[in-house]
């Protein structure tokens, strides 16, 4: 560290940068480098540079053998994080077999660069927008191809996690789908879906992704293929299946998981709810329903909701005709304690990723094929909470709330034995 603190001291008192081009931060990078490739090829021979390879030092799977000896140097530059482009002095052996670890043959980036190309691409920025970025950050020019290739390495791990097996138990799964722009011969509108799973210790777990039929919205038909998928990856069964109130959602969760309950979103029902109302009775409109979806019971809350019926009917008969339809799967809930209904008031959890997604998509505008879709949402997926604080939070909030999922729906809960 002092060693460092001189040689900043030194670069101040000659007027030299630390940053830029010649500046002592692009010194050091170079230094650490070849200082690293040295050690390795140290590690390799089984000496250290200008020490004798023959003898007792000699590494000893060269013994009896012809010795493997340094052999100059080569050129590279590489690509940093930090520093831009490099010109650093790669090591090389008589016999070619140095296999260097931390710029590897035939790398000219360094691993925290490919990182980087992850991170934009997860936040939706283009081939192209990436490319210039790291020209006007870092002064080196990365092309398009490059990048591609570079984004083009998480397919077979997108493929992989698409495909792994899931718990047996979750204590709810949370559904959603949201619209993407793909061209397939000309641009059209076309669902993806995602599942969250909430597993017996409260962990929340993205369970996958699945690109919907071109032209077709949002449908259960496409739902039953997911939930069956699911299924045949290993879960047996869930609590709660909290879903946006979809047509024929409940018959296609009771054909997968007979036991689990299907609750729509409370939070969907008020937003369509406004959707059909004039913005000057909201306030009024949230105030009044809050009465009917924290009720104590369902019984309540149907009484609560004739009130409103007889205020707002004439006025709105389509607001009533949206929440009486909904009725069936709206109540659910309002059957369990606090706890459970704090959690499954709304599909919060999948909200929040969705909108990650729609942030992604929106800046990419449209994808020229379905695979590059899902490798935008995988990244998205994949970059989520990178240092587990918000899993820890998540996790406690659910905590009551498992506790009392294990009394409530005590045979199908799995005990400590079973997991």
């Amino acid at each position: 560290m002092e060693a460092i603190a001189a040689l900043v001291r030194r670069a101040r008192a000659n007027g030299d940068p630390i940053a830029g081009p010649q500046g002592l931060l692009k010194k050091l990078t170079k230094m650490v480098l070849e200082t690293s490739l040295e050690e390795e090829m140290s590690e390799h021979l089984g000496h250290s540079k200008h020490q004798p390879s023959l003898g007792q030092d000699a590494h000893p799977a060269a013994v009896g053998e012809q010795r493997n000896v340094r052999n100059g140097s080569r050129t590279k530059t590489v690509m940093t994080d930090s520093a831009g482009k490099v010109d650093i002095q790669v090591p090389r052996d008589r016999a070619g077999t140095f296999e260097p670890v931390i710029v590897p043959k035939h790398h000219r980036k360094l691993a925290s660069v490919d990182a980087l190309v992850l991170s934009l691409t997860a936040k939706g920025l283009t081939t192209g927008e990436i490319s210039a970025h790291l020209e006007e950050i870092y002064g080196a020019a990365v092309s398009k191809d490059t990048i591609a290739r570079i984004t083009d390495k998480v397919s077979e791990e997108m493929t992989e996690w698409l495909a792994r097996p899931l718990d047996a138990i979750y204590a709810a799964i949370f559904i959603d789908a949201i619209v993407v722009k793909v061209r397939d011969g000309q641009v059209a509108n076309r669902p993806f879906y995602a599942a969250i799973g909430v597993s017996v210790d409260g962990c929340k777990d993205v369970l996958g992704l699945w690109a919907g039929t071109p032209g077709d919205g949002e449908g259960a038909k496409y739902w039953l293929a997911v939930l069956t998928e699911l299924k045949n990856r290993g879960v047996t069964d869930t609590m709660f299946v909290v879903c946006d109130g979809l047509k024929g959602l409940p018959e296609v969760v009771e054909s997968t998981w007979p036991d689990a309950i299907v609750q729509t979103c409370v939070i969907h029902l008020l937003r369509n709810s406004f959707r059909l109302t004039s913005r000057k009775y909201w306030d009024q409109i949230a105030r009044e329903l809050k009465l009917v979806y924290t009720a104590p019971t369902a019984a309540a809350a149907r009484a609560e909701f004739d009130t409103f019926t007889g205020v707002w009917g004439q006025r709105y008969p389509a607001l009533i005709r949206l929440w009486e339809n909904a009725w069936e799967q709206f109540t659910p809930f309002l059957a369990y304690e606090v706890e459970i209904r704090r959690i499954l008031f709304s599909t919060n959890a999948i909200e929040s990723l969705n909108a990650r997604y729609r942030r992604a998509v929106r800046a990419r505008g449209h994808f020229p094929n379905e695979h590059a879709a899902l490798k935008c949402l995988y990244l998205v997926t994949r970059s989520l909470d990178p240092t587990g604080k918000g899993q820890a939070r998540w996790t406690m909030r659910w905590k009551p709330a498992l506790n009392v999922f294990a009394t409530v729906f005590e045979g199908r809960w799995p005990t400590a034995e079973q997991y």
